[in-house]
């Protein structure tokens, strides 16, 4: 059996860390000039956040070194405890990389110790409800074996979709041109993006204004929303709270047994994504979409 560890990239509720007993990584933002880590909401002053970034500021978001992941991974080597480590999406960040190098280098002085890496191919809550789901079964005795048999199924039915407010966030993190941000922002297109298999990001529409996007998203809840009783629904928002309500009131009209879950996106997700961002993350049949 290993020690069972997330990282904040997955934005589950730090009460809701606490009671799965799982332990995490915290991952870097800086603004202004000054570098914080997500502490998935304990003492994260949000409004400072994203006020400061509509007033213009750029946030930035940086991988961790080989350094940080030696001295968050030596105490559990150190008491003899191997990790399992469910984290979000490699495809989206180089800091699995430092990772490596760092495992690498730590196996020459613990050789007997293990470091097991689930890659969830997900983000933000997509990530966190599998780590959320992993929790669960350690606490009822499951091995490291059955947690990643059951992730190997799970991941795969794990729905995300989102919508962001300004195309311009996007560009800055490479994720369209700036000629596409440009032009959407002046049409007041509002894209949404869901998470392929492979973890990558994909555009699969341009939604005509808020209204549009609020009621979309709900939709692909009311539609492809499996198991409704088993798990939860996130609705999570860029602070744009009152969207997100009205999001959640939508989805409760048609799908009123939903276990819907509201929650506010974090600094480093919000980075990239940028203030007015709407998604939902729910278990469906299978993700949005398969590669072939």
């Amino acid at each position: 059996m290993s020690v069972l560890i997330c990282d904040s990239n997955g934005e589950l509720w730090h009460t809701r860390v606490k009671e799965l007993g799982l332990d995490y990584i915290s991952m870097p933002y800086s603004l202004k000039g000054e570098e914080f880590f997500y502490d998935l909401g304990e003492k994260t002053n949000f409004k400072y956040f994203y006020d400061t970034v509509r007033g213009g500021e750029i946030p930035k978001t940086q991988a961790l070194n080989p350094e940080d992941y030696k001295r968050i991974l030596t105490p559990y080597f150190e008491r003899g405890e191997d990790v399992l480590y469910v984290s979000f999406s490699h495809k989206l960040s180089g800091t699995f990389q430092q990772l490596d190098a760092a495992y690498k280098e730590l196996q020459e002085r613990f050789p007997e110790r293990k470091l097991k890496v689930f890659d969830t191919k997900s983000i933000s809550l997509g990530a966190g409800i599998q780590a959320e789901q992993a929790a669960v079964l350690k606490q009822k005795g499951a091995s490291d074996e059955e947690i990643l048999a059951f992730l190997r199924e799970f991941t795969d039915r794990v729905c995300v979709y989102f919508v962001v407010d300004d195309l311009m966030h996007l560009k800055r993190g490479g994720r369209c041109s700036g000629i596409a941000a440009v032009a959407g922002t002046i049409l007041g297109l509002k894209p949404m993006l869901t998470i392929d298999e492979e973890g990558g990001l994909k555009v699969i529409g341009k939604l005509g204004g808020r209204k549009k996007a609020i009621s979309t998203l709900a939709n692909k809840v009311i539609e492809e929303l499996a198991d409704e009783e088993k798990y939860s629904v996130y609705i999570v928002d860029a602070d744009c709270k009152e969207e997100g309500d009205k999001l959640r009131d939508l989805i409760l009209a048609k799908r009123p047994n939903a276990q819907i879950v509201r929650q506010i996106v974090g600094p480093v997700i919000g980075s990239h994504c940028g203030p007015g961002t709407l998604g939902v993350i729910f278990v469906g049949k299978e993700r949005p979409i398969k590669l072939k």
